[in-house]
């Protein structure tokens, strides 16, 4: 599971789990269960699960949203739906049919089925129809408080980037300019190409830029100022030309790094930043 980062909505005294999968929101059909039955959430969603109806809605969502979704694993099971004797847990519907609706978690607190919003709505529905219409409203309230939160910072990052630049010395302008690879560097090898543009630029790979800053998240190139960000790009496409003139890899290196210092010295004298602001 990727991203999955956990927030509380509270409806009705109830406190349903949403986190992120693949930057999809999933709502914890556990905890919306237990505006039925506290003790046996579990049990609640196991029962609609075995509906026909639910089957048809879960295929039809499935085959709307999954490519890879196995349409004769689901015929097999929609006929089995409905049936006295029928039992369907999201585990199993998962595994047999590949389903990505759906997301069964273990553990005592953090575990439980999690659904993609679409179905999470559709549950709830058939749990209280009033549950749901508090649920959508506490979850749109959600989503309107994250865009004015993006906005704000994305105005707030705009505005501090133009603010910054203003008060650049040209001892910060200097400290950008990329310095002389030194020898013993060049002889180095790279297990990662990557590694090669970020020596040319930064002089310094990931793997090291990390050892300096075990406190900060992401990778070194999160932290880079928009002109180095063009000049990485820049030198993306020239070292993969390099590559296919089979250039050494100590050769790159050093014309990779001169390009990097003439291309940020140009971009620092012509103010790239207040042209693209």
């Amino acid at each position: 599971m990727k991203n999955e980062k956990r927030k509380k909505l509270e409806i009705h005294g109830k406190v349903v789990t949403l986190i992120k999968n693949n930057n999809e929101d999933f709502i914890s059909l556990t905890d919306i269960a237990k505006y039925k039955n506290q003790e046996f959430p579990a049990d609640i969603v196991k029962n609609w699960l075995r509906m026909r109806s639910t089957i048809n809605f879960l295929g039809l969502w499935e085959r709307l949203n999954n490519p890879i979704f196995k349409l004769v694993e689901f015929d097999q099971v929609k006929n089995m739906a409905g049936d006295n004797v029928f039992v369907l847990s999201p585990k199993k519907w998962i595994e047999t049919t590949g389903a990505i609706g759906l997301i069964s978690k273990s553990g005592r607190y953090e575990g439980g089925t999690f659904a993609h919003k679409d179905i999470a709505f559709e549950f709830a529905s058939w749990v209280s129809p009033e549950f749901k219409l508090y649920l959508i409203k506490e979850f749109q309230r959600l989503k309107e408080n994250e865009t004015a939160k993006l906005s704000m910072e994305w105005s707030a990052k705009r505005f501090l980037t133009k603010v910054n630049y203003r008060i650049h010395t040209e001892a910060i302008k200097n400290s950008l300019i990329p310095k002389n690879i030194c020898p013993n560097v060049i002889k180095f090898m790279f297990a990662d190409e990557a590694d090669i543009l970020n020596t040319a630029l930064f002089g310094l790979t990931a793997k090291e830029w990390r050892d300096r800053n075990p406190n900060l998240e992401g990778n070194i190139r999160d932290y880079s100022d928009i002109t180095q960000l063009i000049c990485l790009a820049n030198l993306e496409v020239l070292n993969a030309e390099f590559i296919k003139q089979a250039i050494s890899q100590e050769e790159r290196l050093v014309k990779l790094n001169e390009i990097a210092i003439y291309q940020m010295k140009l971009m620092l004298s012509l103010k790239i930043e207040k042209l693209i602001g």
